[in-house]
């Protein structure tokens, strides 16, 4: 899940004024964490805690109801209304903050269900599902040595032999789980390390932040994430939310590497 926070973060000056710059600046002035990391802490403590998705989701958005670059439109709508139902969403929202679900359970079946799960209460769209699901499901295969062909494998089954047809051309805003989850497996397949693969992301265009933290999931449960990267993001981050890491990094991520 620190990987998603450290893409969201890198690509959060880059959202709105999209770089097509490889070798772009990591962490520029400005850089700061998003709504992408506020979901993706809010499912990692609802795993923690065993605290409904929906509720912690609630909790934690309206804790910080302000972040850099703003909630979407139809998710505050739901944020803020007094009874939030889901509202049949595709978004790409479904997918961003699903990593802990990847982590946290063993068993790939409950990966799927809580990463179903996660999404249902907002994103209960088809499609909003499917891309929780497969980015979730994704993250627990690469866990392992040798995965990258058995998460293709899962692509093709999901979307189809020719799934990478669904990947927006370089720059196109695309904030639906169909462009942005096969655009996050092909970023994967052709990066080499995880700072390649976060900067490939954002350098694509588009919606820089999210596709970084898509992308940064991924890339966390193949490559690894270097130290200084980890050291830096934690330093953007509220003392709550960085707690919420380190209980999450400990209980779930540092004993399966």
């Amino acid at each position: 899940m620190l990987g998603a926070i450290i893409g969201d973060i890198i690509g959060s000056t880059y959202e709105f004024h999209n770089t097509r710059d490889y070798n772009f600046e990591l962490f520029p002035e400005g850089s700061s964490y998003t709504d992408d990391t506020i979901c993706t802490i809010a499912i990692a403590d609802s795993i923690i805690r065993g605290i409904p998705y929906r509720e912690n989701l609630i909790d934690w958005c309206r804790r910080y109801p302000h972040p850099m670059g703003a909630y979407g439109v139809s998710f505050s709508r739901w944020l803020n209304s007094p009874n939030p139902m889901p509202y049949d969403s595709f978004g790409n929202g479904a997918a961003m903050r699903v990593s802990p679900c990847g982590w946290g359970f063993l068993n790939l079946f409950e990966v799927k269900e809580n990463a179903e799960g996660s999404a249902r209460c907002s994103h209960n769209h088809p499609e909003g599902l499917r891309g929780a699901r497969v980015i979730a499901e994704s993250i627990n295969i690469l866990i392992n040595p040798h995965s990258l062909e058995k998460v293709i494998d899962l692509v093709r089954k999901e979307y189809g032999d020719d799934w990478e047809k669904w990947i927006p051309q370089a720059g196109q805003w695309d904030e639906t789980c169909m462009g942005c989850v096969p655009l996050a497996i092909h970023h994967l397949i052709h990066s080499e390390s995880f700072e390649d693969a976060i900067r490939k992301a954002v350098s694509y265009g588009g919606d820089s932040d999210t596709m970084g933290a898509i992308v940064g999931s991924l890339a966390e449960a193949y490559f690894g994430i270097p130290e200084w990267m980890k050291e830096k993001a934690l330093s953007y981050l509220p003392q709550e939310m960085i707690n919420v890491v380190s209980r999450f990094r400990m209980e779930f991520v540092n004993n399966r590497f």
